[in-house]
């Protein structure tokens, strides 16, 4: 099929961009990055956008650097951009982990990270690890100016955020992790490439032997990703073995709202979150093992 009629704005700048939405989103306005996840509703008029600004050539937004100790990521910096890491801790790590599962490889090429954020689809995999890490959201408006959003107040719900209508997401920004982080990540889809069902991030640090300043973040298994604190309780304090990460992840599995269709119930879903939470502390033991 084919999208329905639409006119088409290419502004150079940040302020361009931003005006154009202001006077555009009212008469269904919408953002264009990536495009891989609007292009294809488009295709079966499953959205029919009368206006599309798209932003590939808006100077400043393919920002990918470390600054006073955050990783500012812009709304053109594509999925692929992660392939390898692009720094040299832990976070480059889980960030090259987590991409390799994001679709497939010619999504990846242009999709991009920011526009996954703004889409927030449970099943994404870059809003989990915007939740776990408490990422800082970079909103700019023609109206408003600039305004940061903490991760946790971003998501609303399945494909719902605190954008609102004329404001234009232009960045993400992730705090680096130390040096000793563990960082494990562990996904389920029926397929490769298919939207995940369940997902799950675990950051930890050891100190003295025991686990401190455990993060468990979830996405897929409810509306929108977030961390799990009674799985984080489960695992402050203590030593790392088979029988606290089992904990962990009974504690994560019973404290969710699973999402639920026709293929998965709630039932099935706790059980993928049990698993994919253990699994993630596996790796995350394992990966800080052989560093």
């Amino acid at each position: 099929m084919k999208p329905a009629p639409f006119a088409y704005h290419r502004p150079a700048t940040i302020a361009a961009a931003a005006q154009l939405l202001a006077e555009l989103a009212p008469r269904d306005g919408r953002i264009l990055a990536g495009g891989q996840s609007l292009v294809p509703m488009m295709a079966f008029r499953l959205a029919a956008p009368a206006h599309l600004i798209d932003i590939n050539a808006v100077a400043g937004l393919d920002r990918l650097e470390v600054q006073a100790g955050m990783l500012r990521i812009g709304a053109r910096v594509r999925h692929a951009a992660f392939h390898l890491p692009v720094e040299t801790g832990p976070l480059g790590t889980l960030l090259a982990t987590v991409a390799r599962h994001i679709a497939h490889y010619p999504i990846r090429l242009r999709g991009t990270l920011c526009g996954s954020l703004a889409h927030a689809d449970p099943a994404a995999e870059w809003g989990a690890v915007a939740a776990t890490l408490d990422a800082e959201l970079v909103a700019v408006s023609a109206s408003g100016g600039e305004r940061r959003v903490a991760a946790r107040d971003f998501f609303q719900g399945a494909m719902t955020t605190a954008l609102l209508a004329d404001e234009l997401l232009v960045e993400a920004r992730l705090p680096l992790l130390p040096g000793g982080a563990r960082v494990g990540f562990a996904e389920f889809s029926r397929r490769p490439g298919d939207y995940a069902l369940t997902m799950a991030l675990a950051v930890f640090r050891l100190d003295g032997g025991v686990i401190t300043a455990p993060r468990i973040g979830l996405g897929g298994a409810e509306a929108m990703p977030r961390r799990i604190a009674a799985a984080e309780a489960t695992l402050a304090g203590e030593a790392p073995s088979e029988v606290v990460f089992r904990a962990a992840a009974a504690a994560a599995a019973a404290a969710i709202e699973p999402l639920e269709d026709p293929e998965t119930d709630a039932a099935y879903r706790r059980e993928l979150v049990g698993a994919m939470v253990y699994r993630a502390l596996a790796r995350a033991c394992a990966q800080g093992a052989s560093a």
